[in-house]
């Protein structure tokens, strides 16, 4: 998971370099930097086959951030095209089931490079629609909810597609600073859980919120 986190802000990093040295030499702003803040939404999930009192696994609603690259590729008179790179980190998904077969939490990792589409940029408010896909990583806690060692698989690697929904708000006398609102659905595989659900994939909706500059 480290190493993935780490690769995530490398490719932030080259990016922002490269924008700001385009930037430097007097050329049109054509990129961004994006940072925001949230939470990950997951679907509670039934257990197939079992009978015990609670036997529904529920998912927490994970704290997570999100950096984001994006490059505009053509302009339009209705709006623009970018390619862009979300980069989103749950830090701690807490899971509850009724019998302490199941991590306590997980952590995930989605980096998933985009299309996205922006609707009249130049507007106080642009709403914008972006798809892409990518991979995702998963770790799970060495612990079980209910205490004692996790004997499960702990990392998981899959692939994700990516959808999302959003908006860009203008502050007022500043050109290159921006409010964003989003929400972004990650379908991915499953985590490391050690049950079984019946499901081979999941939506990791996240909900955030933060600020855009461009360079």
């Amino acid at each position: 998971m480290r190493g993935f986190f780490a690769a995530a802000v490398m490719l932030l990093a080259a990016g922002s370099t490269i924008a700001a040295a385009q930037d430097s030499n007097g050329r049109e702003s054509k990129n961004e930097i994006a940072v925001t803040i949230g939470r990950t939404f997951i679907s509670d999930q039934g257990v197939p086959n079992t009978n015990f009192f609670d036997n529904t696994l529920r998912f927490g609603k994970g704290l997570s951030l999100e950096g984001n690259y994006a490059r505009r590729m053509r302009r339009y008179f209705w709006g623009d095209l970018a390619l862009e790179v979300p980069v989103i980190f749950n830090l701690d998904e807490d899971l509850n089931y009724g019998i302490n077969t199941t991590p306590r939490q997980y952590r995930s990792l989605f980096i998933t490079p985009a299309a996205r589409v922006t609707v009249i940029p130049d507007l106080a408010v642009s709403p914008w629609f972006s798809f892409g896909g990518g991979i995702g990583r998963f770790g799970a806690s060495s612990d079980l909810l209910f205490g004692g060692p996790n004997p499960g698989p702990r990392g998981k690697t899959t692939g994700v597609l990516q959808g999302g929904v959003g908006m860009d708000v203008r502050f007022p006398g500043l050109h290159r600073a921006r409010l964003r609102f989003e929400v972004r659905d990650d379908w991915s595989g499953v985590a490391p859980i050690n049950v079984n659900t019946g499901k081979s994939r999941q939506h990791n909706y996240y909900v955030g919120g933060g600020l855009v500059f461009h360079f």
